[in-house]
């Protein structure tokens, strides 16, 4: 543990804890008092880390407006404004996106499909350029206020960052920018293909954010589309069970898969969480993994059910 101040290692464990049971100590150097969170982005928070990433998944994996969380939280003791959910979402989201975004350097494909959809945001509209490889992984999304041959150049070269490959193969629409923002950004050996036919695995996948954006009744900045898109896309290209199109994975394996790959594998109890760390919980038949699921669900509310309900606005 080191000093969120001063960076030093001199640092001493006191007795007490925190409000939220998280431990506190003393930097020796500069004198200064820290817990376990102070150098996060949840600092001061009124309720635990877990509980607030729980939300924020619930947010960006479900069709969930702000007040449907707040509703759901209030039946398990929790109260808390859907304010709250906003501010969690704004601080949460964008560590999350690029965590994700650095566990998919060169683990995507080198055949692109790349298309954009319509996005209503504060009543208007924006295009959102998104892509993913044969196999149905995410390349890359990103929203822009224009179709032109700009976007397009930022797009392939953001995707060529983010991802550290060059594809050998880029399928898209008809739209004039392509063709040149393709040779300008990937090179003049990429094949380019247009096809409105060969783009209907993208134009499928567009369905995950329409769908959530249809709840929300549109965005109301650019900003917070931008985030809440790139936050959505990538957790769901992380939580995707499949590994290439068409494949077929039983119920029972994307529950587990499911629970592994979700933040559900670090609210489990500590029992739980070093046989799954051990490799101990591996039988994927629905007994075990519905019990297994159940304490993750419960662990990280089972200590504030039947306490006095906090307000955070």
């Amino acid at each position: 543990m080191r000093c969120p101040a001063c960076r030093s290692t001199a640092v001493r464990h006191r007795s007490e804890r925190t409000a939220q049971g998280y431990r506190r100590f003393r930097c020796g150097d500069c004198g200064k008092q820290f817990n376990e969170r102070s150098a996060g982005l949840l600092n001061r928070a009124q309720y635990p880390s877990d509980v607030i990433a729980l939300v924020v998944l619930w947010r960006l994996r479900y069709k969930l407006s702000l007040r449907d969380l707040a509703e759901m939280f209030l039946i398990r003791g929790l109260v808390f404004s859907y304010e709250a959910v906003r501010d969690w979402e704004a601080k949460l989201t964008p560590a999350l996106a690029e965590n994700l975004r650095r566990r998919r350097k060169g683990k995507v494909g080198r055949s692109w499909y790349v298309d954009e959809t319509y996005i209503r945001v504060r009543g208007g509209w924006r295009y959102l350029y998104r892509a993913i490889d044969r196999a149905g992984a995410l390349v890359d999304v990103m929203l822009s206020e224009h179709r032109d041959l700009a976007a397009a150049k930022a797009f392939f070269r953001s995707a060529k960052a983010v991802t550290g490959v060059t594809p050998d193969r880029v399928t898209t629409d008809g739209h004039d920018a392509y063709p040149r923002a393709i040779r300008t950004e990937l090179g003049r050996h990429v094949r380019h293909r247009t096809s409105r036919y060969l783009n209907n695995r993208l134009e499928q996948d567009h369905r995950g954010i329409k769908g959530r954006c249809r709840p929300m009744l549109g965005l109301k900045s650019t900003g917070s589309a931008w985030r809440y898109c790139r936050g959505h896309d990538e957790l769901r290209n992380f939580l995707r069970c499949r590994s290439r199109m068409r494949q077929h994975v039983s119920a029972a394996t994307r529950r587990w898969q499911h629970m592994r790959r979700s933040l559900f594998g670090a609210m489990l109890p500590i029992p739980a969480r070093e046989q799954l760390r051990q490799g101990a919980i591996r039988d994927p038949s629905p007994e075990p993994l519905a019990t297994v699921f159940r304490r993750a669900a419960i662990a990280p509310i089972a200590a504030f059910v039947g306490r006095e309900p906090r307000r955070c606005s």
